[in-house]
């Protein structure tokens, strides 16, 4: 190849990318109205970003792929812990974080900061960001599938091994047995009935522990069984 072709073919192939670049930059603008929901940015979802700025949450989360790596990514926050588990958080860190190796500080978050922080963390959640962070992606296997491939574990087991014990222990294993994570509930070794291990997590007044919004009702039964079994 002459050194005139070379120059051709260099010249080609970055003008054809600069264009694709420059339409798919285009096309993007044009749908960030309905990829964002901004037909949903209320008063309080607004209220919520300021809170999130006001209190450096970007110093340690990331969010949308922009911040720190300390700490979980919050672009779905909302739709894995909720509402409650929110503000369980937000408004009592050292208790939920008392003996994890990861810590948070009590940022004096009030009561209404904390429901619009909410409010803005649902809005995050249902931005289509074409399943950006990846722990996020929604069209991947299921979660019971991930459980039981060669984990040897029961449906029940495996669901409360992955949505309860960085809180509850159970047999010695768990938050309770001094592990990294919350240890902020009590342990379930012993559950007092079968109906007991089923209620939602508000009406046991013991402590707070914030609802699963991502837990399928086929994981609480499999969770409700597995625990009425360890007498």
């Amino acid at each position: 190849m002459s050194n005139r072709n070379a120059f051709l073919f260099f010249l080609v192939g970055t003008l054809a990318s600069l264009v694709l670049f420059l339409a798919l930059t285009w096309d993007t603008h044009q749908q960030v109205d309905a990829l964002t929901n901004a037909d949903k940015l209320s008063d309080q979802v607004v209220a919520g970003k300021h809170v999130f700025e006001k209190k450096n949450c970007n110093e340690c989360h990331t969010i949308l792929g922009f911040g720190v790596y300390y700490a979980p990514d919050l672009t779905r926050a909302y739709a894995r812990i909720g509402a409650e588990g929110i503000k369980t958080v937000v408004l009592q860190p050292e208790v939920v974080f008392k003996d994890s190796f990861r810590k948070m500080p009590n940022l004096d978050v009030t009561e209404q900061e904390a429901d619009d922080l909410v409010a803005f963390l649902e809005w995050t959640s249902n931005i289509d960001n074409h399943d950006w962070p990846p722990q996020d992606k929604k069209f991947t296997k299921s979660a019971d599938q991930r459980r039981l491939e060669g984990a040897g574990l029961s449906p029940g087991a495996a669901a409360f091994k992955e949505y309860c014990m960085s809180c509850h222990s159970i047999g010695g294993e768990g938050a309770a047995s001094g592990r990294p994570s919350t240890r902020w509930a009590p342990s379930t070794t012993r559950p007092p009935s079968r109906r007991t291990s089923q209620l939602p997590p508000q009406s046991i007044r013991t402590r707070r522990c914030p609802p699963r919004t991502d837990l399928t009702e086929q994981d609480r039964q499999a969770i409700g069984e597995f625990l009425a079994k360890q007498n």
